[in-house]
C-alpha cells in the first residue's frame, strides 16, 4: 500500500458510530416532540451514562491499562460489564491500545491515536480505518490482564455482552415503564453517543486544549471543564507525567468523581493499594516546568548566561527546600503513631518542621515573583 493510500474502512465501526449519531441527533428530537420525554427517561440517561463512563475510566482505564490500585472482583465484574455497556471493545483490547498509546505518545506511526495527527483522527478517525491492523491482535504488552479470569471472560464473550447490555437494559427499563421506544432511544442510543464522544474528547481535546503546568514533552493537557464531562480524566497533563497515581485531578477542588469513586472503594474493601505520586516529584516537576518557560523567554537577552545561572541556583534550594520538608513531615507523622518517641522529642520535630515549612513558604514566593517576572 502507497503511503497517500488509506487503509480500507471498518464499516462495523462505521456503520456504528454513524448510525447512532444520527439517531441521536435527528430521530431522538423527533420523538421528543410527538410524544416527549419524562423524568425517567432523563433520570436512567445519567445513571446509565455514569455507569458506563465510571466503568471506562476507573475500570478500563486507571485500574486495568495503568494498574494504579487492585480491585476487589465485584467490582472488576461490574466494570467489565459497564464497558460492554460502553460498546467500547474489551478492556484488553482497549487497555493494549492505551499502553501503546503512553509508550508512543504523540508518535505518528505508532500511537494509535496521536494528536499530531489532528482532532478528526485522534477523536474518532483512528477507528473508522484499518491503521494498525497487524498489532490488532497483538496483546503481548497485556500479559498481566489475561491472568486476569474476569478480563478474559469479558474477552471472549465481549459481543454478547455487548448486545445484551447495548439492548437488553433499556428494553428493560422500557418494559418497566411500558415506553420501550422511548428508554431504547434515551438510554439506548444518546447515552451511546454521549459516552462515545466524551470518552473520546480524552484523545482529542486534552491534548489540544488546556494548559501544561508539569510538561510540555507531549501534547497533553490539563482542563477542568473536560474534567467535568469526562468524568475527572480532563487533568490529562497530569496524568501523562505521573500515569501510575489513582488521581488525576490531585487538589481537594477539582473535579475527579472517578479518584472518589476509587477512595470509596478502598473505604468497602473493594479495592486497595491505591497508588498517588509523592508530593516531592510533583512540586519538582512544576518547578522544573516553570524553569524551563523562564529559561527559554531570556534566551535572547544579553546576559542570559548569568541569568540562567541564577535561575538554575532558586531551582536547586528550591528543591532543597522542598525534600527537607517533606522529610520533616513525614518523621513528624511517623511520630505520632511512635509510642517510643518522646512527647519533648515529637515537640522538637514540630518546631523543626514549622521552621521549614516557613522557609519553604518564603521561598516559593520568591520562586513565584521570579518566574512572573520572566512570564
Amino acid at each position: 500500500m502507497s503511503q497517500t493510500q488509506k487503509p480500507p474502512f471498518i464499516w462495523l465501526n462505521v456503520l456504528i458510530f454513524l448510525s447512532s449519531f444520527l439517531v441521536a441527533v435527528i430521530g431522538v428530537p423527533w420523538f421528543g416532540i410527538e410524544h416527549g420525554f419524562h423524568a425517567e427517561h432523563w433520570l436512567w440517561l445519567v445513571v446509565a451514562f455514569s455507569f458506563t463512563n465510571l466503568s471506562i475510566t476507573a475500570g478500563y482505564h486507571r485500574l486495568w491499562s495503568h494498574k494504579t490500585y487492585e480491585g476487589h472482583w465485584l467490582i472488576r465484574f461490574i466494570f467489565a460489564l459497564g464497558g460492554a455497556f460502553a460498546l467500547q471493545n474489551s478492556a484488553l483490547h482497549w487497555s493494549s491500545d492505551h499502553r501503546v498509546h503512553h509508550k508512543h505518545v504523540d508518535k505518528n506511526d505508532v500511537d494509535p491515536y496521536s494528536a499530531k495527527r489532528g482532532f478528526w483522527f485522534s477523536h474518532i478517525g483512528w477507528m473508522l480505518r484499518h491503521y494498525h491492523r497487524e498489532t490488532y491482535s497483538d496483546y503481548s504488552n497485556c500479559r498481566d490482564l489475561q491472568k486476569d479470569p474476569i478480563v478474559m471472560w469479558q474477552h471472549k464473550y465481549y459481543v454478547p455482552l455487548a448486545i445484551a447490555t447495548n439492548v437488553g437494559i433499556p428494553l428493560l427499563l422500557g418494559i418497566i415503564y411500558n415506553d420501550i421506544w422511548g428508554m431504547l432511544l434515551m438510554v439506548g442510543v444518546v447515552r451511546l453517543v454521549l459516552c462515545h464522544h466524551t470518552t473520546f474528547f480524552i484523545n482529542s481535546l486534552a491534548h489540544i486544549w488546556g494548559t501544561q503546568p508539569y510538561t510540555d514533552k507531549n501534547t497533553a493537557r490539563d482542563n477542568g471543564i473536560l474534567a467535568f464531562f469526562t468524568f475527572g480524566e480532563g487533568y490529562h497533563n497530569y496524568h501523562h507525567i505521573f500515569e501510575n497515581d489513582y488521581r488525576n485531578g490531585i487538589h481537594w477542588w477539582q473535579y475527579d468523581p472517578t479518584k472518589w469513586l476509587i477512595k470509596t472503594c478502598s473505604w468497602l474493601g473493594l479495592a486497595k493499594k491505591l497508588r498517588i505520586t509523592p508530593p516531592l516529584k510533583i512540586e519538582k516537576a512544576r518547578a522544573k516546568k516553570s524553569l524551563t518557560e523562564a529559561t527559554e523567554k531570556i534566551r535572547t537577552l544579553p546576559n542570559s548566561t548569568q541569568l540562567s545561572d541564577a535561575l538554575n541556583k532558586e531551582f536547586d534550594t528550591l528543591v532543597q527546600r522542598l525534600s527537607d520538608y517533606y522529610d520533616v513531615k513525614k518523621q513528624v507523622i511517623e511520630s505520632k503513631t511512635n509510642d517510643i518517641v518522646k512527647k519533648y522529642e515529637h515537640s522538637i520535630l514540630q518546631l523543626r518542621y514549622q521552621q521549614i515549612k516557613s522557609d519553604l513558604q518564603q521561598q516559593q514566593r520568591h520562586w513565584e515573583m521570579l518566574m512572573a517576572r520572566y512570564a
